[in-house]
């Protein structure tokens, strides 16, 4: 149904979002919200004192409604209208598998792993010398006495 065709009982029971998707639908334009708000403060016979009070919550609404969508230069429209473009660019692929093609690398040699500036892999440290290795006997024995 239209909204013109509504009465003030039942625009007054709808949500300022729900009026907002009606006017999307039926004028099928981008607008701002400023604009549109004014719409649906003319439709509730709200004033201007009025209309200054509530239009932050209704931006914060409608920005949290996943059904619309902003645009540029401030305009918001139906998010349904919308599809989002995805474009790859073909070069940037094949210069990313060229590049994973060229590198010839087996994780089992040793310098692959290898750190040229790092001197602490060249000396060899045994960092378990210290590590000692008790039994369940002698862990029962400690944990007695």
């Amino acid at each position: 149904m239209k909204l013109k065709n509504l009465s003030k009982e039942e625009l007054e029971s709808m949500s300022y979002d729900e009026i907002a998707y009606k006017i999307f639908e039926e004028e099928n334009k981008k607008m701002k919200l400023p604009d549109l708000f004014k719409k649906i403060c003319n439709l509730l016979d709200l004033d201007e004192s009025e209309y200054e009070n509530r239009i932050a919550d209704f931006f914060q609404l409608i920005s949290r409604d996943q059904r619309f969508t902003m645009l540029d230069k401030g305009y918001w429209d139906l998010k349904e209208k919308y599809k989002a473009n995805i474009i790859m660019d073909n070069d940037e692929e094949e210069e990313i598998e060229e590049s994973e093609d060229d590198l010839d690398i087996n994780e089992d040699d040793e310098s692959y792993n290898y750190d040229e500036d790092n001197e602490d892999d060249d000396v060899e440290e045994d960092d378990l010398k210290d590590l000692v290795i008790i039994s369940d006997d002698e862990e029962d024995e400690a944990n007695m006495a």
